[in-house]
């Protein structure tokens, strides 16, 4: 077996980010950027007033009993070239342009207006109540590096470049194979031996949290002819494909044999982690255009399906989205009591997180799909390892 390391290694060295496309600002919401891009334009544009207050020269605010007379008005919007001499002040808005020639903005509440003229009430600095130009971001500055996400601030960034379309990675097309002879899709009545699938419903539930809620559910019983089928027209149309179950050992487990019919040899199978030891990862080139298309072959059971997917699958989505951090969050914690784990394969525990303590789930085993559904968290237990609640260790952070 493979280590989760060694495992994750092998398979993302397979993956790499997808074709890009341009997408109009709010389209490209969630995306990663498919290139560095530069500042063209200076923000703020030009130095302008943080108040409304008087445009003036700060060393003529020094006396209080001097009179300055009000010689012009300047409001927000277009620039009207105003000069401000000295011993004068003009009459200025919030985001209005500064007057050439004056040097700083006193605000109303500091002056005493009398007629057509203003006292400074409270002497102000040179700079005091101006934003400078290009003070938050200059021409040629790097404001969005590749792989990084579109987030609303970055919309509102390039939306004040004037940008109205900005150069994404195409989110992958995803499918989901749910297969089992015992699954029945949510809705329908169940038979004796029969269960509903919800391994197909969580798998898409977690690539829409990564935002891609548009992926394929497909189910196919547990025979190799019809896997063959179900795995080769998926194949003809999506760029990766997920499947749950069948990827053990078992005389009912079609996965690697219907992947053998169809020339795909697995690059990995069986990992030393637990839960989701029988974890397969494959790769093939699509007949039409030669794209390469990934097959993760997921544990059967849901807890195993969920923390595999973690583990292995979200990075790799993530590479193919062109993203630059593939690692989940993690926050340092200490048990509420003491762990400890006896077994030969490192063991993520599912739990919670509070206040800076882990608190297991009470059922740890691979069915327990309630206890998994009360989790956000996992902590890693190494073989022989105890942690006690006076230690801390890393937890990786689910929602």
């Amino acid at each position: 077996m493979l280590t989760e390391s060694e495992a994750l290694t092998r398979l993302l060295s397979h993956i790499q980010p997808g074709p890009a496309t341009s997408l109009p600002l709010l389209q490209a919401l969630g995306r990663q950027a498919a290139m560095d891009l530069a500042a063209t334009l200076p923000l703020p544009r030009f130095d302008n007033s943080m108040m409304d207050g008087y445009a003036l020269r700060a060393a003529d605010s020094t006396d209080a009993s001097r009179l300055l007379p009000v010689i012009g008005h300047q409001p927000a919007g277009a620039d009207l070239h105003l000069n401000c001499p000295a011993g004068a002040a003009i009459r200025i808005f919030t985001g209005a342009p500064m007057p050439a020639g004056a040097d700083a903005v006193i605000m109303q509440e500091d002056v005493a207006r009398e007629g057509d003229a203003i006292r400074c009430l409270e002497p102000v600095t040179v700079g005091e109540q101006v934003r400078r130009a290009g003070a938050d971001l200059c021409p040629g500055q790097i404001m969005l590096r590749r792989g990084t996400a579109i987030t609303p601030g970055t919309v509102g960034l390039l939306a004040s470049q004037g940008l109205r379309e900005v150069s994404v990675i195409r989110p992958p097309r995803v499918a989901v194979l749910s297969t089992g002879d015992e699954l029945v899709p949510p809705g329908q009545p169940l038979k004796d031996g029969q269960i509903y699938n919800s391994n197909g419903p969580m798998l898409q539930a977690l690539l829409a949290k990564l935002g891609l809620p548009d992926s394929t559910p497909r189910h196919c019983l547990d025979a190799v002819e019809t896997t063959v089928q179900a795995l080769s027209e998926l194949r003809d149309c999506h760029d990766i494909i997920l499947i749950s179950g069948g990827v053990s050992v078992g005389d009912h487990d079609p996965i690697k044999p219907a992947l053998a019919q169809l020339g795909i040899i697995p690059e990995l199978w069986r990992v030393k982690v637990k839960p989701g030891k029988p974890f397969l990862f494959a790769q093939t080139q699509r007949p039409a255009d030669g794209q390469p298309v990934s097959f993760f072959g997921l544990p059967g059971n849901p807890v195993s399906a969920y923390v595999t997917y973690h583990l292995f699958v979200r990075p790799a989505l993530l590479r193919w989205m062109g993203a630059s951090d593939l690692s989940l969050p993690s926050r340092l914690a200490r048990p509420v009591t003491t762990l400890t784990h006896d077994g030969d394969r490192p063991h993520y525990l599912r739990g919670s997180l509070r206040e800076g303590v882990f608190f297991p789930a009470a059922l740890q085993q691979s069915h327990a799909l309630y206890a998994l559904s009360q989790s956000h968290a996992l902590l890693k237990l190494e073989p022989g390892q105890q942690l006690t609640p006076e230690q801390q260790a890393p937890v990786l952070l689910l929602d």
